[in-house]
């Protein structure tokens, strides 16, 4: 299955040293969500649902910032190939303008109005109560986020995945400290519950975001980044990077609006519902850790490979990617099989949520083996080469004419089970599968995006 010819043992030799810093980075950001979910967990049922729910604003917001560093990358990759830092540089100065006028717009939007936030998702007026202490102090987060994601994903872009692991390792101990601290009211401090978990990102982003301009300014010597890049205006640039980036980002939009939408529909079920899926989501996200850092790491070499007019080996290095795909989907699929009885055994849920929580756990270990694939081929293979809008038509077919609708109508019309419902809410990877292999197959994501 695995070809170790010299040139097989170079490509996984370059594989594992990207995808290890980005599967430790994404364990330790699935961490700190974990951190919540156990001590938010021990409280009580309302407050974890109401942190769960509250947690889809960052979702989206995340979603957005990942789909300007996607549209991004499609570019800074292969301008790495050809070894065009000043053009890197101005890259990431346009996607930073547009990052931070976003997170100042999910700010303002979400510190005025965020009962009206929650009611999107649920309609249990405690945890709306919840969701709104959280979402007062951690829409404080977002202005920072707008910089630290956007200019650590790019530099990952660029073979600098280090400085993403130690920034994401010192953030997450720092909210594991300070939420067991505030959460619990440890060493003097009053038990703030919910906003304790609030209060600890907020710090922990502080943190992050102070890293991050120590090293720009002072230790990374390969993308330097001025405020003229920021707010300089280079046209052609960016068309390429609207070219590129809108589909990325409207798609990020929809599939995390329907991820989003999902919550909501589970949200007016029931808060046992919402408990366990919260605890399904974080075991998924731990199982997926490497599966993200393969999909990321292949949208970076091809996206080089390309930039440097090798497509023969780009097209070698795509089918190795997809077997890698296949052998760490099963993989992720295994471990929630084998963490299911532990997960429901350890929280302090009612009998409904455990149940539940049971339930969604096997239907889970079946969706991210088929997601591993479809997340290696969009977002890494497809993306790598330009080829953004394949994922937007997937997506808004998939999840919105699919899953979502049925999902919706089974839950609100038919009255249908919780159990019906979740697996109906799931199938959208499934529907995709076959429509990624048939856009592999006809190598339209194969071009150079080079001026």
């Amino acid at each position: 299955m695995f070809n170790l010819d010299a040139e097989g043992r170079e490509f996984y030799k370059k594989v594992f040293a990207l995808v290890i810093p980005m599967a430790l980075q994404n364990l330790i950001n699935t961490g700190i969500t974990t951190a919540d979910v156990v001590m938010l967990g021990k409280v009580g049922e309302d407050v974890l649902s109401g942190s769960s729910l509250a947690g889809q604003i960052q979702f989206i917001l995340s979603l957005i910032f990942f789909g300007i560093t996607s549209g991004a990358t499609v570019l800074t990759a292969q301008y790495w190939g050809k070894k065009d830092k000043r053009t890197i540089e101005k890259v990431l100065g346009i996607a930073l303008r547009l990052s931070i006028v976003t997170g100042v717009l999910f700010t303002v939007i979400t510190l005025c109005f965020p009962a009206q936030l929650m009611g999107i998702f649920t309609s249990e007026q405690a945890v709306i109560d919840e969701g709104v202490k959280y979402l007062k102090i951690v829409a404080w987060t977002y202005l920072l986020m707008s910089v630290t994601m956007i200019y650590l994903n790019i530099m990952r872009s660029v073979e600098r995945v280090i400085i993403s692991t130690i920034v994401y390792l010192v953030s997450m101990i720092i909210n594991i400290v300070f939420n067991a601290i505030f959460i619990f009211g440890l060493c003097g401090m009053p038990a703030m519950g919910i906003e304790g978990a609030a209060l600890a990102t907020l710090i922990a982003r502080v943190m992050e975001l102070v890293i991050v301009l120590v090293y720009a300014k002072f230790m990374n010597q390969d993308v330097r980044l001025g405020v003229g890049d920021i707010f300089g205006k280079n046209p052609v640039l960016f068309k390429d990077f609207i070219k590129y980036s809108a589909p990325v980002i409207i798609n990020e939009l929809i599939w995390g609006a329907g991820f989003s939408a999902n919550a909501a529909i589970i949200g007016h079920l029931n808060s046992s519902a919402v408990a366990a899926n919260s605890v399904a989501q974080v075991t998924r996200n731990l199982a997926t850790v490497i599966v993200f850092g393969v999909a990321n790491a292949t949208s970076i070499m091809l996206g080089k490979v390309i930039g440097e007019g090798k497509t023969e080996l780009a097209e070698r290095y795509a089918k190795r990617f997809i077997k890698l795909s296949v052998v760490f989907g099963f993989a992720g699929a295994i471990v929630i099989l084998i963490a299911r009885p532990f997960v429901v055994s350890f929280l302090s849920v009612s009998e409904r949520s455990a149940n539940y929580m049971g339930f969604m756990l096997i239907c889970m270990s079946v969706y991210v083996f088929a997601q591993a694939i479809n997340t290696t081929m969009i977002v890494g293979v497809f993306r790598a080469g330009g080829d953004t809008k394949v994922g937007l038509y997937m997506d808004a077919g998939t999840m919105w004419g699919g899953s979502i609708l049925c999902g919706a109508i089974a839950a609100f019309v038919f009255k249908a089970p919780v159990e019906l419902v979740y697996m109906i809410i799931l199938a959208d990877e499934f529907i995709k599968l076959p429509l990624s292999f048939i856009r592999y197959k006809q190598k339209k994501w194969l071009k150079n995006v080079t001026r």
